[in-house]
């Protein structure tokens, strides 16, 4: 099968619907020889910030020395984003091979009482192909939505990760911290060590709730002083190397253990948030290596955390006479507000004036605590509806805005594209651009394109 043909087959799997349920996925793992179960897993949920902990773990095990798998969802530019091996997409062909091996596995499960395999789980099943193919040593999966019910929690984690818990997916995985922590805990698996940074309280009870109920050893972390070991059992403390009213967003970081200090003295993701996020990433694979009766040593980590990056997650972009432009896929109320801190911090650093965000957003997201975090710091806002079924229009965010920020500057531009042109129409030197709300957005919004465009709209106006 050549790769388009794997593509078409899988975006014709959309329409035919999707639900959460373990039923048929792992029916289809099994008539695959379940290739989830060939490979070391570190499984991770959360509102915010799992792909990045995914990415982090996979780059220090990589690191290590390990051959490392990691499932990412969802994807930004391209579908092979999901499934990468040592940090690399995989090829091609081998995402064909993949498709090719599961369709008549699939189409043999449409014809009985399971039904029809959702593109969700095909893709997932690639990843799971693809990592039992190359005979990779660690997975590191990330979870699709929720927890309990997604397709990725057939795997047998040796670790698991919940980075946090916000309101998001409130229709589907209920409208509480408590109903949403309920469902995401639904990955922690029977005396498996779970790590957590909820800090809502409702939610870490669940958590903790859960844990004790499956006797899973379970791991807080938290913000406090890590200069030496915590000496109490459960308990990790991170703190920022960086000082300064903005040191919290960029440099590195400390993490201290029951045992052990850790120092990475660079964090290439922006954010205090990716401190917390790092701060998981090696709590989780010292249980791993612990598991394996052997020491984590600071040169993986500090390698890794130096260098590990992935697509949509505060990207920035240098144009012409000093506009900057940075990219997040923000689509909840917990990203957007935790994107305000580096945000301000970029401003400061490059000593930008405006801010003009392009946003747009898909159903599912709660549209208004998202705008509310992010238009009241704006000049101007340019509003756009990516390529996908799921899109807002427009005129909905228009009115949200206009009702909750009368008088605010707002421009309906339509497609993803013409909002970013008009955004660097728009802006003057010194100025933010700040692209945001989905993914989606951001998967139309290319990093080089950008840059064209800049350079070629920019270098007219000089002349």
């Amino acid at each position: 099968m050549k790769y388009e043909y794997a593509l078409a087959y899988m975006d014709g799997l959309l329409p035919l619907g999707w639900k959460l349920g373990l039923e048929r996925f792992t029916e289809l793992c099994n008539r695959l020889n379940n290739p989830q179960n060939h490979f070391g897993v570190i499984h991770v949920a959360g509102t915010k910030g799992k792909g990045s902990t995914t990415a982090m773990c996979a780059g220090i095990l990589k690191e290590i020395g390990c051959k490392t798998g990691a499932y990412y969802s969802p994807y930004v530019y391209d579908v092979r984003e999901r499934i990468q091996i040592n940090g690399k997409m995989i090829s091609r062909t081998a995402f064909a091979r993949q498709v090719d091996a599961a369709k008549p596995i699939i189409e043999e499960l449409a014809c009985t009482e399971f039904g029809q395999t959702s593109e969700f789980e095909l893709k997932t099943i690639i990843g799971f192909l693809a990592f039992s193919e190359r005979d990779i040593d660690w997975a590191c999966i990330e979870v699709g939505l929720g927890g309990r019910l997604d397709a990725t929690n057939v795997v047998r984690p040796e670790v698991t990760v919940i980075t946090n818990i916000g309101l998001d997916h409130t229709q589907i995985l209920g409208d509480t911290h408590e109903l949403i922590a309920a469902e995401k805990a639904g990955i922690i698996k029977e005396g498996v060590p779970c790590i957590t940074a909820t800090d809502h309280p409702g939610a870490l009870e669940v958590i903790k709730r859960t844990a004790t109920q499956r006797n899973a050893p379970l791991i807080v972390v938290r913000r406090g002083d890590a200069s030496a070991p915590t000496c109490k059992p459960g308990s990790v403390y991170w703190e920022p190397t960086s000082h300064g009213p903005d040191g919290e967003h960029y440099g590195g970081i400390r993490v201290a253990t029951e045992t052990r200090v850790y120092s990475a003295p660079e964090v290439a993701m922006q954010g205090s948030y990716q401190r917390i996020n790092a701060a998981c990433s090696i709590a989780a694979i010292e249980v791993a290596m612990n598991c394996l009766g052997e020491k984590l040593f600071e040169g993986p980590i500090r390698r890794a955390l130096r260098t590990v990056s992935l697509p949509g997650r505060l990207m920035t972009i240098d144009l012409p006479q000093g506009r900057v432009v940075a990219i997040d896929g923000a689509h909840n109320e917990m990203a957007a507000a935790a994107l305000k801190g580096p945000l301000d911090a970029i401003r400061k650093r490059r000593n930008l004036s405006r801010v003009l965000i392009v946003v747009g957003m898909l159903s599912g997201h709660e549209p208004e605590p998202v705008l509310r975090q992010l238009v009241p710091g704006s000049d101007r806002v340019f509003l756009c509806s990516p390529n996908w079924k799921r899109a807002l229009p427009t005129g909905d965010l228009a009115a949200i805005i206009r009702e909750e920020q009368p008088g605010h500057d707002v421009e309906e531009c339509g497609s993803v594209k013409s909002a970013v042109e008009a955004a660097i129409r728009f802006s003057r030197p010194g100025d933010l651009i700040v692209i945001t709300g989905s993914f989606y957005t951001v998967g139309e919004a290319d990093p080089g394109w950008i840059l064209h465009l800049g350079e070629q709209y920019l270098s007219d106006e000089m002349h």
